[in-house]
């Protein structure tokens, strides 16, 4: 063998996971990842059983869109509130409240659930619970997320921040169904409990660097700076909804595979992590693909054109009762959906200045997560009366026309 060969082999094997993972080079963003990684398994293991508990105890997908209604409602109520506090007060704090709030409500869970004595309405009020927490974490955390990495590097911590989210939703829901098939539902809320020390942890040792100044301007008036300052910017209006579309349409996906995997797939449990696993693993791959590649001229028009694929995938999924196939389908979803929104994201995180930054991310974390609980919602009155293959089916259509028109008519995201 060519020494010399191997050798260069092995410094472009280097210099790829270096550019990969670039945001790594930063001590504080490494703790923070880390923290958010094991606190996400922990989510992501209480969302599995939350959601088969949810359609166990009542057998529809009107409850289970309800739940995730819940969970997402007081974003839209109170991340504008929430965007503002964390342009006002440290930052690290604010998201300590959230973690500590957020944890609580896993324990109680635990409680109820192994007490047998729980019912549908107290995992609502727990979610809508949930749901306050992170309205206020939120913000705090994208603004915080790019103050922990050189401004150069901010694609790449957001892409890492996503593979974070995507990896703990390859491990969370495989160890969750694990456990919730051999322990029970309450040992899925009692490790997510467990998994806030860890980013609670993290928030301790790392040093922020910026921490907004302390302001006696009226709440209002700040929101109202906030979103003048979007719409000074151009084409930032067309990304806030855009946002709003893409969570509306592709996120209740993920919210009704109990459904597939019970009625279209039938299978149980094990056929819904396994659907939840594949999501996660191609978003894992998409989120890597966004951080190898950088930022990359034409990032919008790229991102328009993925969401128009995803569109496509959905309607093959709704479409699919052969579960290999479902697998490979849902699989290219979540690496499409990782990709598209990542772009996004980073779009809108370019455009924000630090002071305005909880304020700007606070109206697109609206938009964002705003569009699940809607679609949740609706697609949940939808299912039982056209069935779940023809709702996703349509909504998979209705997403490709989206990104279309973004890309040929209203071209100002295409443009960025």
């Amino acid at each position: 063998m060519d020494v010399r060969s191997e050798l260069i082999d092995i410094g472009s094997v280097d210099f790829l996971l270096r550019r990969v993972f670039k945001s790594f080079q930063y001590r504080d963003f490494r703790l923070m990842w880390t923290g958010a990684c094991v606190s996400t398994i922990g989510t992501w293991m209480q969302t599995t059983a939350q959601a088969w508990l949810v359609y166990d105890l009542t057998r529809s997908s009107f409850f289970l869109g309800l739940d995730a209604f819940l969970a997402q409602v007081p974003i839209i109520l109170f991340s504008l509130v929430g965007g503002v506090i964390a342009d006002r007060m440290d930052r690290k704090n604010l998201l300590l409240i959230s973690q500590f709030v957020q944890m609580s409500t896993a324990f109680i869970l635990t409680a109820l659930v192994y007490t047998k004595h729980v019912q549908v309405w107290h995992i609502l009020c727990l979610s809508f619970v949930v749901g306050m927490a992170q309205a206020f974490g939120g913000p705090a955390y994208q603004a915080l997320l790019p103050s922990l990495v050189g401004k150069e590097d901010i694609q790449n911590a957001i892409a890492m921040n996503s593979i974070q989210f995507n990896l703990a939703r390859v491990i969370g829901p495989t160890i969750g169904g694990i456990a919730l098939v051999k322990a029970g539902a309450e040992w899925c809320f009692g490790l997510n409990g467990l998994s806030f020390l860890a980013v609670i942890a993290s928030l301790y040792l790392i040093n922020v660097n910026y921490v907004p100044a302390k302001s006696r301007e009226p709440i209002l008036d700040s929101m109202r700076e906030g979103i003048k300052f979007i719409r000074k910017k151009p084409g930032m209006d067309s990304l806030i909804v855009l946002a709003f579309g893409m969570t509306l349409l592709a996120i209740p996906l993920l919210t009704f595979l109990p459904v597939f995997a019970r009625e279209v797939l039938h299978g149980g449990p094990s056929t819904f992590t396994q659907l939840l696993a594949f999501s996660g693993a191609g978003s894992v791959c998409g989120g890597l693909v966004v951080a190898w590649a950088g930022q990359i001229k034409g990032q919008g028009r790229t991102a328009l054109m993925v969401l128009v694929g995803l569109g496509g995938v959905i309607l093959a999924f709704s479409m699919s009762t052969y579960l290999p196939l479902s697998l490979g389908l849902i699989f290219l979803s979540g690496g499409s959906m990782m990709v598209a929104m990542s772009m996004v994201s980073s779009l809108v995180q370019h455009v924000a200045s630090d002071e305005m930054r909880g304020r700007v991310m606070s109206v697109y974390n609206v938009a964002f997560r705003g569009g699940m609980p809607v679609g949740s919602l609706l697609l949940g009155r939808m299912i039982p009366i056209f069935t779940a293959p023809v709702t996703m089916a349509v909504t998979g259509c209705l997403l490709a026309v989206l990104g279309l028109y973004f890309l040929l008519v209203h071209r100002r995201v295409a443009e960025l």
